[in-house]
């Protein structure tokens, strides 16, 4: 039993060193990211795009449907959310397949400006420091608008301007409701959810955005209902 509880304890001390490890590794990395290119810089650079939405041109159904599919505790953690990521694996392992990537919002953003092309794991734990500083120079709101302005629709789009006009030839604030959560289901996965790629999986992608604005009680079950006949419509 002792030899037991000796190789347990070892095993336990390696992995703690195995995660003290990544965890500075990526703190490092994110510390250097910054340095080299500051936050306020980085939000900047997305404010001073042509086209740049403001958060009041933006349909408040498609923020709804954002926060309800992508990130549902996102007024309530502070860039990491322990609960999120742990539901979003439950989900993945239980209907076996990639449902849910765990990230929230915040994290997103600092993906987008930061670690496009990178995924490793030092790049993750850079990701959540990043997150957190992101979490302590900017309001819920404001971040909101900086990532819908930077993340990427597939088909060239990587803005929700560039979105809405190249998909719908609208403006964001013209945006049906029905328009507003097909495109919000997109940055998932932009290369396969393009409307101009794939508009079935599009479908498919939006009714997981509905269901979940259910369960947020940001919709009721009349105007669920409502939106999937505009799929039969769409279609």
């Amino acid at each position: 039993m002792k030899k037991i509880r000796g190789f347990i304890s070892f095993v336990f001390v390696v992995i703690l060193l195995i995660v003290g490890y990544v965890i500075y590794d990526g703190y490092s990395f994110h510390k250097e990211t910054i340095s080299a290119k500051p936050i306020n810089v980085a939000i900047e650079e997305v404010k001073s795009k042509a086209n740049y939405t403001t958060i009041d041109n933006i349909p408040d159904i498609y923020i709804k449907a954002l926060v309800a599919v992508e990130d549902r505790r996102y007024y309530k953690h502070k860039g990491f959310d322990a609960i999120g990521t742990a539901r979003a694996i439950y989900n993945d392992i239980k209907y076996k397949q990639l449902l849910e990537g765990g990230s929230t919002i915040t994290q997103q953003l600092a993906k987008n400006l930061y670690y496009p092309m990178d995924a490793s794991i030092k790049r993750k734990v850079a990701e959540v420091f990043t997150a957190f500083e992101l979490e302590k120079k900017y309001s819920k709101e404001e971040m909101l608008e900086i990532y819908v302005n930077c993340v990427y629709y597939g088909s060239g789009y990587y803005s929700i301007y560039d979105a809405s006009l190249g998909y719908f030839n609208k403006k964001p604030q013209e945006l049906t409701d029905f328009q507003a959560t097909l495109l919000v289901g997109i940055p998932n996965a932009p290369s396969i959810y393009s409307l101009d790629e794939n508009p079935h999986l599009a479908l498919e992608r939006q009714l997981q955005v509905l269901s979940a604005m259910e369960e947020c009680e940001y919709i009721d079950e009349n105007e669920l209902n409502l939106l999937k006949d505009a799929q039969k419509v769409f279609q």
